[in-house]
């Protein structure tokens, strides 16, 4: 019997038994939805976490102060000011493993133009920081020697600040007002997006360090050289391990800690633990697939079943082709094509219905979701094999029928 021939009869089969064939699908469309939803929001996760490493910068480590205990009272990590510009200098020089090191003192502060005003972070750095955190403009420049050493009114702005003071106007060489004190916008930043702690890292102005320690958060910072934190990157062939422990140690040395002294720092190596969180989220995708293949499994399942029972209430059908020529061959690929034809169709819906799914997830539940055409495929692929391997014993079982045992089944 020829394919054409045997998916008409596969068809008239299906159709004499319209709801029992609807449920049947039932289980392969949900499975095959429920697989390509898993598989989008894991796919989402996975490229969330590697937008953020892109965003915070590769091979990063950050260096903050100490804590500090007033009255046998501790405060948290920063509230020691131990760390000094010539720090970062000192880690940048000494240290062959790391590229490139950059002191910055931050806060926060309203921000003026004409009569809009938006609060954000103000960042007071070098150049050495772009570099660190893999930040690029999308316009303007970058500050100049002169203005760095001479605490020049210039400032880079971010996406959000942008976009809140400026509307889709160009911001630079505007003039804005950073707690009262006039800068001109020389640069814009590319957009980076929400940090792992999903704070905006785009709301932000960033000025020579000079000048915010200087003009905006105090004389006696700059006089003092304080800075609220080390943006530390190394180099991309360098063990991070490596690389944070000799950090460490030259820290203890310049801050002439005893060897039961604890750190008056503290150092966080953000690229291992993004790492790890990427793995994590890897294998979690892996968990929602395989769970949600479970129920292709119940619905190739029930497949079986009723294709037993097809083959049961078709006996005398089967005995009656078997005694006019058809051959054990003929019966075996007519059940199979069958079962695939439930599987393929029910895939099919499946991926329609995944679709639809997917879309709810990322609408309602403001998920990032990542729809691949690979999941498609992987998953209509499986459905079809299950209707092979579940198909393939009630096909068999009706193609080694006996011709006179079948026609005296009542």
């Amino acid at each position: 019997m020829k394919l054409t021939e045997s998916l008409a009869v596969a068809l008239r089969a299906l159709l004499a038994n319209k709801l029992r064939s609807a449920l049947t699908m039932l289980g392969i469309i949900i499975g095959v939805a429920a697989v390509i939803v898993m598989i989008a929001v894991g796919s989402g996760a996975q490229a969330r976490v590697k937008e953020q490493i892109a965003g915070l910068g590769s091979n990063l480590m950050i260096l903050w102060p100490g804590s500090v205990t007033t009255a046998g009272v501790r405060g948290g990590t920063g509230t020691a000011q131990t760390l000094v510009e010539d720090d970062a200098w000192a880690v940048m020089r000494e240290i062959p493993e790391i590229q490139v090191a950059a002191p910055t003192h931050r806060g926060s502060g309203q921000i003026v133009w004409g009569n809009t005003n938006w609060l954000a972070a103000i960042v007071g750095a070098t150049p050495e920081y772009f570099e660190a955190r893999d930040w690029n403009l999308v316009s303007g420049r970058m500050f100049e020697m002169g203005e760095l050493s001479s605490a020049g009114k210039v400032a880079i702005i971010g996406q959000t600040v942008a976009r809140e003071l400026f509307g889709e106007s160009d911001p630079v060489d505007q003039i804005i007002r950073v707690r009262g004190v006039p800068f001109t916008v020389i640069g814009l930043l590319e957009k980076k997006g929400q940090s792992m702690m999903g704070q905006d890292q785009d709301d932000i102005v960033i000025m020579p360090l000079s000048t915010a320690r200087n003009k905006i958060f105090g004389a006696l910072q700059g006089r003092i050289g304080r800075v609220s934190s080390i943006f530390i990157k190394a180099h991309d062939s360098v063990d991070m391990t490596v690389a944070e422990e000799r950090v460490r140690d030259l820290l203890r040395q310049r801050h002439r800690l005893g060897p039961n002294t604890p750190d008056d720092f503290s150092l966080r190596n953000l690229t291992e633990i993004l790492q790890a969180q990427e793995a994590a989220s890897k294998v979690m995708s892996i968990l929602l697939a395989a769970v949600a293949s479970v129920s292709l499994l119940v619905g190739g399942i029930g497949i079986m079943n009723i294709m037993l029972v097809s083959v049961t209430e078709r006996t005398r059908e089967i005995g009656l082709r078997l005694a006019v020529g058809a051959r054990g061959k003929d019966i075996l690929s007519q059940f199979l094509v069958e079962a695939i034809t439930l599987s393929t169709i029910g895939g099919i819906l499946g991926i329609l219905l995944g679709g639809l799914g997917t879309w709810l997830v990322a609408e309602l539940a403001e998920w990032r979701v990542e729809l691949s055409i690979l999941s498609i495929i992987l998953a209509v692929g499986f459905s079809a094999m299950i209707g092979i391997f579940f198909g393939y014993y009630p096909a068999r079982k009706a193609s080694a029928m006996q011709p006179i045992q079948a026609l005296r089944y009542e």
